[in-house]
Parts: structure tokens; C-alpha cells; sequence
């Protein structure tokens, strides 16, 4: 369900369809120390269940070359077939005008394989006066077929201005897709660090343009025009994920939009440890609503991949407490590999429902998937929390929830239907098959799972636990 090569980890994904099968380019991170260079690697899928590892596609250069770590790109073909591959190359030890590593536009191309590209250094290009020379990177390219003319997104940099605040998608055009010329910024909200891994792509009548941002959050946005030009609009729910799904780009795969991204590992693989760059892959669907916004889910097939009901809890079961707390758990033990579907019927003016996951038999013990209907807002939460000394005030109490893993909701309404997919330390949550929640689940020993209220009422009106009975 979740794809990691058994060397290293992946960094950012780069999805390309062609025939029928999705390709997976992924920065291949080994995390060794002195760090080798990054190249990319290649992975496929046919059916988004099954992906197959296919090796190194893009060798990084030696100590000496600009692209001793090659960097995110994207994959374009022209009229006549050629696959063209543009990529940033960073090496540390060239540094720019501002004192940092060097950040260039490279590119390679190919007639046959994806897996064997001819690069073309004399096409390589830095950022242009007014831009930080130590961020140019994140090329993504597309044909304008209006104006016939190649557009190429840049996640880059002013020069000038708050240094928080600096964060532009800048734009190059062409018209042969080896020379390149500046012109204005794509985007320039004057917002965020910046802006990495921009794309644009058309559903309908709508444009999306998808950035992940590099700044105090570290999750990935969109936006929305009637053209690719903008302006462009934010959506009332702007983010694909949460803190833990990074870097996620989109391609086209049977009719559908398919994102790949990574859930990030942590240090030390604990639920305090800091979070880390690169994970494992996972893939989400986005589906355009009515009103044009994004809905975002796990994929069909991969729910429908589970495919044997295992013993759950009882259900349906209404739980009831005014102006306190309950919950009840169930008897059978949540197996490591699974997905569960809850159907709730919230009552009106309820505070808070839920999913105990992997939850000691008292439930107090464990992660918390939790409905707020009046903040308009799930969360992931857990206990016990870390200690900060030995009282029992020392504990960090005082956070309403795991920060960063919150994701705004519509919970208007009574019936809500979660859906979650857990794999090892790995979970995907989605409420209502409109809004998702990756994160990682790793300190907890128990193993049961529970249905909770908090002030109010609430039904749990069917549960569902499922395993897949083959991976082949």
C-alpha cells in the first residue's frame, strides 16, 4: 500500500503516465553520513496497488558537477515524441551570489526508457537578476496551447524584501524547450518562504495551481482560477493533507487525478522525534466537487483491496454524556494491516467524536481520531503525552491536539463516515471522502480500537474492519 525502497527512503515524487502505466520518479534518500548525492530513482504502477521498484533513471554527477544532487523536476514530450527531463541541480560545494549552494535548472532527454537519459549541460541556467541565487529549483513545464509556447514554473526567491515573505513562482518561456527566457512571475503572493514543487494543471473549466510550502507549515496548497493565468482563488479547504504528506504532485492516470507525495518518517521512529524529509510513498485522489473545490481520498482501489471483514466491536452503540466523557472499546485486537470504516450520526451541539486507535481495553491509552463539529476541524491527538519532569503537572498537557496533524472539515450535519488505512506505523484517515490526514503512528503498544464522545451524543452507526487477504 505504501512504497519505500528497502535502501533508502523517497523524497519528492514525480508522477508521468505513459501507456497505461504510472510512473513513480522519486528522490532516492539515503540518509548516510557524509550524504552521497541524490539521484533520481524510478518506480511504476498499473493499478495503484502494486508498484514496482525499476532502479536508478537519473544518475546524480560527480563531487565536482552542478547536479552532484539532483533535485525535483518534472517529465514533458514534444511533437515528436522526445521525453525531456528538467531537474535542479545543487551541489554544496559551489556556492552562488548569496553565499549558499548553487541552485540551476539542468536538463536530459530521452527517445526510448525513462530509465536512460542523455544530459545537456550546456542548457543549464541560474536564477536571473532579482532572484536568490539558492533557490532555483522545482522546474515544472507545460505547453500553453493558447499563446504556443512552453511555460516553465520555478520555485525561486526575491532578493529584497522580508525575508519571510520573499516566496515567488517565477516563470521562463520557450519555444524549443532548450533555451529559456524570463519573464513575469507566474506567481508573486508575497507570502511564505517559498514555494516548492508548483504545478498547474485544468479539470473542467477550472485551473489548479499546487505548491507545497516552505515555511512555518509544511503542507501542501492549492489554488483555483478560471485560467492559467489567474487570478487565482482560495479555496475555503486550501490543503491536500497535513504536516505529515509533503511534496505531492499530481499527473493524470486512467481519466483521474492521482497526487504521490511522502509521509515523513520521524527521528528516532517516535511519536516525539522530529519530523524528517523524505518517507514513504503514498498515493491520495483528488475529485473536483460542484463548486470546483478538490475533494481528496484514498484511491478506491486501494480500500477495495481490503478484502476480508475481520472482527470488529460492537456497533451500532450510542454513547451519551452531557457534560463529560465516554467511550467504549472493543474486544478483538486491531490488526497491523487494515482498514476501518466508522458511520456516525452526530447529535447537534455535541463537542467532540471519534476513533481510539490502537487504544488500551480502558481507552485512555492510544491515538485519538477526533470530530470537533463546533471548530469545524479533526484532529489526530494521542496519550500519553511526553513528560517534562517528574510532577504530575509536567506533561505537555496544555496542546489541544498533535500540532500540525489538524485539518480543517465541514461537519454540518449529523452522518460523517471516516475511512482509515493503516499499514505498520502508517495511517491514512478521510472524513467523508472529501478531507484527508497522513500521519505515523509509532510509540503505542496497545492494540484495540474504540469509538468515543465528549459532551454531547453520538451513534456509531456501523464499524467496519477489513484485511487484505493477498498482496498479489
Amino acid at each position: 500500500m505504501f512504497f519505500k525502497p528497502s535502501d533508502g527512503w523517497v523524497g519528492d515524487v514525480i508522477p508521468f503516465e505513459r501507456d497505461g502505466v504510472l510512473h513513480l520518479f522519486y528522490l532516492w534518500e539515503r540518509r548516510e553520513v557524509p550524504k552521497p548525492g541524490t539521484p533520481w530513482s524510478l518506480a511504476s504502477t498499473r493499478d495503484l496497488l502494486h508498484v514496482e521498484e525499476r532502479g536508478i533513471a537519473l544518475p546524480h554527477g560527480s563531487a565536482a558537477d552542478a547536479d552532484f544532487n539532483a533535485y525535483t523536476g518534472c517529465v514533458v514530450v514534444d511533437e515528436a515524441g522526445v521525453h525531456h527531463l528538467f531537474y535542479t541541480g545543487q551541489n554544496p560545494a559551489i556556492r552562488g551570489e548569496d553565499g549558499r549552494p548553487l541552485q540551476v535548472v539542468m536538463h536530459a532527454t530521452s527517445t526510448d526508457a525513462l530509465t536512460s537519459w542523455t544530459k545537456h549541460p550546456e542548457h543549464t541556467f541560474g536564477a536571473p537578476e532579482g532572484y536568490e541565487t539558492g533557490d532555483w529549483r522545482d522546474p515544472f513545464v507545460f505547453f500553453d496551447e493558447r499563446r504556443g509556447v512552453w511555460r516553465m514554473l520555478i520555485a525561486a526567491r526575491h532578493r529584497e524584501g522580508p525575508d519571510r515573505r520573499r516566496g515567488v513562482i517565477a516563470q521562463c518561456e520557450s519555444s524549443d524547450l532548450q533555451s529559456w527566457k524570463p519573464v513575469e512571475p507566474f506567481w508573486d503572493p508575497r507570502r511564505y518562504i517559498t514555494h516548492e514543487c508548483p504545478e498547474v494543471f485544468r479539470l473542467g473549466d477550472w485551473w489548479y495551481l499546487v505548491y507545497s510550502e516552505f515555511s512555518e507549515s509544511f503542507t501542501t496548497r492549492y489554488r483555483m482560477a478560471k485560467g492559467p493565468d489567474g487570478p487565482w482563488q482560495v479555496p475555503e479547504r486550501d490543503t491536500i493533507d497535513g504536516r505529515a504528506f509533503y511534496a505531492a504532485k499530481s499527473a493524470e492516470f486512467g481519466g483521474r487525478r492521482i497526487f504521490a507525495g511522502w509521509i515523513a518518517g520521524k527521528e528516532g521512529g517516535t511519536d516525539e522525534g522530529a519530523w524528517q524529509w523524505a518517507g514513504t510513498m503514498s498515493f491520495l485522489e483528488a475529485v473536483q466537487n460542484e463548486d470546483g473545490t478538490l475533494a481528496f481520498s484514498v484511491p478506491a482501489e486501494i480500500l477495495a483491496a481490503f478484502d476480508e471483514e475481520a472482527a470488529t466491536g460492537p456497533a451500532p452503540v450510542t454513547l451519551t454524556s452531557a457534560d463529560g466523557f465516554a467511550c467504549t472499546v472493543g474486544n478483538e485486537p486491531l490488526p497491523d494491516r487494515c482498514s476501518v470504516r466508522a458511520e456516525f450520526d452526530i447529535a447537534p451541539g455535541t463537542t467532540e467524536c471519534g476513533l481510539l486507535l490502537r487504544t488500551s481495553e480502558d481507552g485512555d491509552q492510544g491515538y485519538v481520531v477526533r470530530l470537533e463539529p463546533g471548530r469545524s476541524r479533526m484532529v489526530l491527538d494521542r496519550w500519553p503525552r511526553t513528560r517534562t519532569g517528574g510532577e504530575q503537572w509536567q506533561i505537555s498537557g496544555d496542546v489541544p491536539y498533535a500540532i500540525e496533524l489538524e485539518r480543517p472539515a465541514d461537519l454540518r450535519g449529523r452522518r460523517h463516515t471516516l475511512d482509515v488505512v493503516i499499514e505498520q506505523d502508517l495511517a491514512v484517515v478521510v472524513l467523508d471522502g472529501q478531507v484527508c490526514l497522513s500521519t505515523r503512528l509509532y510509540d503505542t503498544s496497545h492494540d484495540r480500537l474504540g469509538f468515543f464522545v465528549g459532551e454531547g451524543s453520538a451513534e456509531l452507526v456501523d464499524l467496519r474492519v477489513r484485511v487484505r487477504t493477498t498482496t498479489e
